[in-house]
């Protein structure tokens, strides 16, 4: 069997997408006199989504996962001074209209929440708000939420009265918000109203700091950033990295280029100190690794919650991300109870399978009565005979014997059928590779992988409903009906996605959400350009973005080093490293420990331990004690 150009970069590096680096400070706002000086605002968003991504950090492979990366040419960095009062009249703009954008029909019993963010149009990077409420909407949708949306330039008095939740996400230093808001907030303290990051300042001046501190028991102090400036001989100087909760240390991901003087990390934060221990605690508790000075992470006073940083930056699955999912259920007053679920998916399986490597797992598996799910691609296409010599080849469901062959023996221990695509390529284009099944995605166009990239010419409901039911009918065939769909290389479109949700009750993967429909920007410099968020889930989303019930896969997957085959497959993430990511999945009450694995690692030729490594990866998250599900009963 010849080996597949995936092990090119789906093995490595799935789906890596950059954005060049933009240096310069953050220009002053217009109340600035008012706010501490901006020790690092904004950032350039990176953004890698993907499902095998990894990173190497501090010499240990941390993660690999869909994220939002932060990174920005830093000139100088300094601790701020406390922020003076603001004043209500220089927070008192014209206000329009406000325009709320539903996002969820609402559900029985389910707690109603608006999310405010930052959408100046005269700032720079003006959508980046938007990104992180998608974000922050997805996981609210595990809790059977209705949420709306509204930029908080639009507020108007009255606008959180009809929400139990409010989140405010203060992704623009100092970008003006309308008093309004704050009159709204103490004339109404039973709403459960949570801040992320910027900006709490302007509400601290608007009741003044003594009143402040006197209602809600902590002061806000300054902002924090890095202690001093990166260099080559002292690439990370150190800040509050490391969040600490639940005897687990969640660091944040830091990355410094001496080449460029570029730096992708996001270290700001609001430094707060309780003065009041009857009115206010501090919840989580954050760290400088490099001067062990601790400080509150997430303060809470009565239902008014502050978190000090956006944990929708740098995500991954031993980053404070996993904590804003867990602390959801106490902020939502969630009664569920401590829970931890398994899943395993056997991933990319078409006619180029070898049969006894999918048998040796489904075995496996089987011996230890353990469901799994079987990622299928049903219709093969190698259009210009890359591994064919030179002859195009297509092969229908029906006659991919090595396809059936391996499908019809999993699934009579114990699989379940995953639409993973219609042909996992686009057509006769390199899509970015090969325009082989299993290679290319097939609904996204990227030219390089380095691309962002953006949708294909054809995009369109319609097309994507025509690709997904002629994968269902290829299934068919066969009488197969999968009970999930997974886009291959975990990117679509907005189109793509909204089509799944019209044809299937769930979907089983991680998945990238967009600012804009219509996303043709994203690999431009410009500041106020749309924005692709990748996100993972801990656990179940009832209903994300695109109204569709995800199943989480947020562990990763096992990747060897096989460049003396490949060059460009060097990527090595170990069983170890999933296991270690599903001891931090536990943090999050309910949270699952949920990866794919390929079985051609199995094919004798290689040489690899990837059945033992297998073994030893399944028998760890059992001595965890996740309990092993079937995802197709989900």
């Amino acid at each position: 069997m010849k080996l597949p150009q995936v092990f090119r970069w789906f093995l490595g590096f799935v789906l890596t997408i950059a954005l060049a680096m933009i240096g310069g400070g953050f220009p002053p706002s217009a109340y600035a006199q008012h706010a501490p000086l901006p020790p690092q605002s904004p950032f350039q968003t990176i953004i890698h989504p993907g499902d095998g991504v990894s990173r190497t950090l501090h010499g240990n492979v941390q993660d690999s996962f869909p994220n939002i990366e932060h990174g920005t040419h830093r000139k100088s960095t300094q601790n701020v001074p406390t922020p003076q009062a603001t004043t209500l009249e220089a927070l008192t703009p014209e206000a329009p209209t406000p325009t709320l954008t539903a996002l969820s029909t609402a559900t029985a019993n389910g707690p109603t929440a608006l999310i405010l963010y930052d959408a100046n149009p005269a700032l720079p990077y003006n959508k980046l708000g938007h990104a992180y409420a998608i974000m922050l909407r997805n996981l609210l949708g595990h809790f059977h939420a209705q949420v709306d949306f509204l930029p908080i330039e639009h507020y108007v008095a009255g606008a959180i009265t009809p929400y139990q939740y409010i989140f405010y996400l203060g992704a623009l230093y100092d970008n003006p918000i309308p008093a309004a808001f704050f009159t709204d907030v103490v004339a109404q303290p039973s709403k459960t109203v949570v801040w992320f990051k910027y900006n709490l300042w302007q509400f601290t001046g608007y009741l003044g700091a003594p009143t402040f501190a006197a209602q809600y028991g902590f002061n806000f102090l300054s902002l924090r950033s890095l202690d001093g400036t990166p260099s080559a001989s002292n690439p990370n100087p150190g800040f509050f990295d490391t969040v600490l909760y639940k005897g687990k240390a969640l660091a944040k991901f830091y990355r410094y280029d001496p080449t460029t003087g570029a730096i992708f990390a996001d270290p700001d934060m609001g430094l707060t100190q309780v003065v009041d221990a009857t009115k206010a605690q501090a919840v989580v508790t954050i760290r400088d690794s490099k001067t062990t000075e601790q400080a509150p992470y997430i303060v809470r006073s009565g239902n008014f919650w502050y978190v000090a940083d956006l944990p929708f930056s740098y995500i991954g699955p031993r980053d404070r991300y996993l904590v804003i999912c867990d602390i959801l259920h106490d902020i939502l007053h969630s009664q569920v109870q401590e829970s931890h679920r398994a899943l395993v998916r056997l991933e990319d399986l078409s006619e180029n399978v070898d049969p006894s490597t999918v048998k040796t797992v489904a075995d496996y598996l089987s011996s230890r009565k353990i469901p799994f799910a079987l990622g299928v691609i049903p219709l093969y296409e190698d259009p210009l005979g890359w591994y064919n010599d030179g002859i195009p080849q297509e092969i229908h469901f029906a006659n991919a014997t090595n396809l059936l062959s391996a499908v019809r023996y999993a699934t009579r221990r114990g699989g379940s059928i995953v639409l993973h695509g219609y042909t996992h390529q686009y057509n006769e284009t390199p899509n970015p590779y090969t325009a082989v099944s299993g290679d290319d995605f097939e609904f996204w166009r990227k030219a390089t992988l380095a691309q962002q990239g953006e949708p294909v010419a054809e995009d369109s409901l319609t097309w994507a409903l025509g690709r997904i039911d002629a994968g269902l009918a290829e299934l068919a065939t066969q009488k197969i009906v999968p009970f999930a769909w997974e886009t291959p290389h975990y990117q679509g479109s907005a189109n793509v996605y909204r089509a799944t949700a019209m044809r299937f009750a769930k979907v089983y993967e991680r998945a990238v959400y967009y600012t804009s429909d219509n996303p043709t920007d994203l690999d431009t410099t410009d500041p106020n350009r749309d924005f692709a968020a990748g996100q993972f889930f801990p656990y179940i989303i009832e209903s994300d973005y695109y109204g569709r019930r995800v199943l989480p896969e947020n562990l990763g997957n096992i990747e060897y080093d096989i460049s003396n085959i490949d060059p460009t497959s060097n990527v090595v993430y170990t069983w170890q490293d999933l296991f270690t990511n599903a001891q931090y999945a536990l943090i999050v009450r309910d949270g699952f420990a949920s990866f794919f694995f390929h079985p051609f690692w199995l094919e004798s030729y290689l040489h690899l331990p990837a059945f033992q490594d297998f073994q030893s990866l399944i028998k760890g998250i059992t001595g965890l004690g996740f309990i092993w599900v079937d995802s197709s009963q989900l």
